[in-house]
């Protein structure tokens, strides 16, 4: 009997601390819903704050960088997920908090009554704020009039590229943002201190991004100046994917090609079926290596390699052609001397004489046969060296200038 006096007193006692709390939040509710009547009673969010005052509006914008999903070259363009914040002071909405209030924090409907700046993305393509499984926006209101305003984005922009020195290339990749109607007699827009912030698990599958520079870029249009934010991402390509799948494959098919050369002169099958398998191999290596390319009209450095494997192995098979016709010159050779040697019937003498003099032409032909296969065994891969040493020696160094 003790214990149950005991136990519900203990919760006579409990329930009377809870019940305060509940009572403290209906009138937390209650102050915020007396401050946001007060605040929006005659607000007009149509028009910008200062306006009376001939004062533009300061609005400090900040990143943050969740994802670059995709990097596009046939388009030239790249896909981003990030959070645009904003901040600015528009004192119509100061406030004298209460109950220890720090700030406002608004719904969306209530959103759609605050003016806010109307910043656009100049070069962007597609752009979605994400609405999953409530619209992803965030607005903070504090006492002295500072909005806090924050929205998620997923977004295309264009990005145009220069692939002189794909794919060992490193692009240079903007994002520009404008006020689409306000002047920089209204609305002034600058970065914050800390421009970008980036995820900490922020990877991409071919390119890493080295660098982000932000810039102010304020322009005029028919004589309106409007203000004007940029950020210049500078983006690396890995080189492993193309080493794996492009540079080694063509390596080894150009080496592949080099086989015929020790092959028998007179093989002739096995060496026109290697050459004809080697060029139709790297031709379509080649095509599929270019194939998510867009049609520029200058030369890239895939372009160079993938044309010189091709003439290299076209070359070897240009060999083995003008080895073979020596080989069926010499043959022919042959065929006549006989002939001739069964029609007149010479006497013995003569016709050993004739068969030596044929056995030393077929020497003769024979030798220059295999000397050229002799030699390109050795020029073919000390040419092919000394390409490479070229090609990656100015395509690692070299510098295009940027496009105009």
């Amino acid at each position: 009997m003790v214990r149950l006096i005991a136990c519900l007193g203990l919760g006579a006692f409990l329930g009377a601390v809870v019940r305060p709390t509940y009572g403290d939040i209906t009138v937390f509710s209650n102050a915020r819903e007396k401050i946001l009547t007060e605040i929006f009673n005659g607000y007009d969010g149509k028009i910008p704050p200062n306006y009376d005052n001939d004062t533009p509006v300061k609005s400090s914008v900040q990143f943050y960088i969740i994802g670059i999903d995709s990097i596009n070259e046939a388009t030239m363009d790249f896909s981003m997920s990030f959070f645009v914040r904003q901040r600015w002071v528009d004192n119509r909405l100061n406030y004298t908090p209460t109950l220890n209030m720090s700030r406002l924090e608004l719904d969306t409907k209530r959103m759609s009554n605050v003016w806010v700046p109307d910043l656009y993305f100049v070069n962007e393509k597609k752009a979605d704020v994400h609405h999953v499984t409530v619209p992803n926006k965030l607005m903070h209101i504090y006492p002295d009039g500072l909005v806090v305003y924050s929205m998620r984005v997923t977004a295309v922009f264009s990005c145009t590229m220069d692939l002189q020195k794909y794919p060992l290339d490193d692009q240079k990749c903007y994002i520009v943002l404008e006020s689409y109607g306000y002047s920089t007699e209204t609305l002034v827009m600058r970065w914050h201190p800390n421009p970008v912030e980036k995820a900490d698990n922020l990877q991409l599958p071919q390119f890493e991004l080295q660098n982000i520079t932000d810039y102010i870029c304020d322009v005029t249009y028919a004589g309106v100046t409007y203000t004007c934010l940029k950020l210049e991402l500078f983006l690396h390509r890995n080189l492993g994917y193309y080493i794996i799948q492009v540079y080694i494959p063509s390596f080894l098919i150009v080496i592949l090609s080099w086989v015929s050369f020790w092959l028998n002169v007179d093989s002739t099958p096995a060496r026109i079926s290697l050459g004809l398998l080697t060029v139709l191999t790297m031709t379509t290596q080649s095509q599929g290596a270019k194939a998510s390319l867009p049609r520029v009209s200058y030369i890239k450095a895939i372009d160079i390699w993938m044309s010189t494997c091709l003439l290299f192995v076209f070359a070897a098979l240009i060999e083995f052609a003008y080895v073979n016709v020596l080989a069926r010159v010499d043959q022919r050779k042959v065929n006549s001397v006989t002939s001739k040697l069964n029609e007149a019937k010479e006497d013995e003498e003569e016709k050993k004489q004739n068969q030596e003099s044929w056995c030393f032409t077929k020497l003769e032909d024979k030798e220059r046969a295999r000397m050229l296969d002799k030699i390109s065994r050795a020029i073919f891969p000390a040419v092919f060296l000394v390409f490479n040493i070229i090609y990656w020696l100015v395509y690692v160094f070299w510098e295009p200038s940027p496009a105009a």
